[in-house]
């Protein structure tokens, strides 16, 4: 139950720079003003300013998503993909470093021992990657869920590939949607929000099946 507080803690936290400043980030960062603040940067510097933004989205209410279509406009599909990812993934082990270093204490005092133990359990099996890949395309949680797993001291290689099958798809249909897709949306969109749980459904059971291996072996 108390690994639940911990949750909406979390949640809250993340939550509290949308609802303070969140409109006016909204209004700011839009396709085109974002693109305008990234060219004046200017081309060999533009990729930098995108992920600076998307690694500032752990604390400022940027959005995300315009930031990689904006990407995407600037150097197109697959240039601008890899760099949406790149902040995407950065923006995460980021929080999950954090959280693991000096967010432990605080869990357990939220939490106790005992549910954290709980949490570790979660994030060390089956449900921990799906949670990771899943929440990188939903609002607020993906902060959150990356948070968890650097409390719940989720392995590191398990988190990056789980992070990775979520951010890749989201990074390059933003990115695409930036180029060429702002006429048919709808479709990138539905292929992005599928590829993550198709992509961890693959490579999850590899990853047990080496976790579970190299238990026998000890």
């Amino acid at each position: 139950m108390r690994l639940i507080w911990l949750f909406l803690l979390l949640v809250a936290l993340v939550l509290v720079p949308f609802l303070l400043w969140g409109d006016q980030f909204t209004d700011h960062f839009d396709l085109e003003k974002t693109v305008d603040w990234l060219m004046e940067l200017g081309p060999p510097w533009a990729w930098a300013g995108g992920i600076f933004l998307l690694v500032s989205d752990l604390v400022l209410p940027v959005p995300g998503t315009v930031v990689m279509s904006a990407l995407g406009y600037i150097y197109g599909p697959w240039l601008g993909g890899g760099l949406a990812v790149t902040g995407s993934m950065l923006s995460g082990i980021v929080a999950y470093g954090l959280c693991w270093k000096i967010g432990r204490p605080a869990a357990e005092w939220i939490a106790g021992r005992e549910d954290l133990s709980r949490g570790e359990a979660i994030f060390g099996g089956k449900a921990g990657g799906w949670l990771v890949a899943l929440s990188r395309w939903l609002p607020l949680l993906p902060e959150v869920i990356a948070c968890l797993a650097g409390m719940a001291r989720m392995p590191f290689r398990r988190f990056v590939l789980a992070l990775a099958c979520g951010s890749a798809p989201l990074g390059f249909t933003f990115a695409a949607i930036g180029q060429w897709a702002h006429e048919h949306p709808v479709p990138a969109l539905v292929l992005s929000a599928g590829l993550p749980p198709l992509l961890w459904a693959i490579i999850g059971p590899f990853m047990m099946r080496r976790k579970q291996g190299r238990a026998q072996q000890d």
